[in-house]
């Protein structure tokens, strides 16, 4: 009988010029970026946090704090590497991750499939095992005045008896 845990996560930057937009480990084309102590990719920041979750392994802030220069201007990929290699050590692998990234620009659709190949390959799962949906918030709020970009993951981990 396998065991089965469920997590969520969330984040949440600030875009400002002068800063490369990361989602989902691909740079994308864009006059602001994400503020950050990272590359401030909120998509793959809200995977680790919910992979954290479900294994009972605290957040992202807790492992990769955002006052170490060890984690200055990273790469995101390298933290969610990292991740799976924490959850790894307690026994989880990936399931899957259904996520969602909030932002009214730049337009997400045509970069969803090179988002999911990169993360997938990054967690070592297939790329059907990675879900990942862009929405706006109909010009509502931070996201719709264009000053920030969000992201939600809901992941299943399990661990083999």
């Amino acid at each position: 009988m396998n065991k089965i845990r469920v997590g969520f996560g969330f984040d949440v930057h600030q875009l400002v010029a002068d800063r490369p937009l990361w989602l989902g480990g691909i740079r994308l084309e864009h006059e602001m970026g994400l503020l950050g102590h990272s590359d401030a990719d909120v998509l793959i920041h809200a995977i680790c946090d919910a992979l954290l979750g479900a294994a009972n392994m605290r957040d992202i802030g807790y492992h990769f704090p955002d006052n170490s220069e060890k984690y200055h201007n990273i790469d995101s990929k390298i933290l969610l590497s990292e991740t799976i290699r924490l959850i790894a050590e307690r026994g989880y692998s990936v399931g899957n991750i259904d996520a969602t990234v909030c932002a009214e620009r730049p337009k997400l659709k045509a970069h969803i499939p090179a988002m999911q190949q990169c993360l997938a390959q990054v967690m070592h799962v297939d790329v059907d095992d990675v879900s990942i949906k862009a929405t706006t918030t109909e010009r509502l709020g931070f996201t719709g005045r264009e000053e920030g970009i969000s992201a939600y993951a809901t992941v299943l981990i399990y661990k083999e008896d």
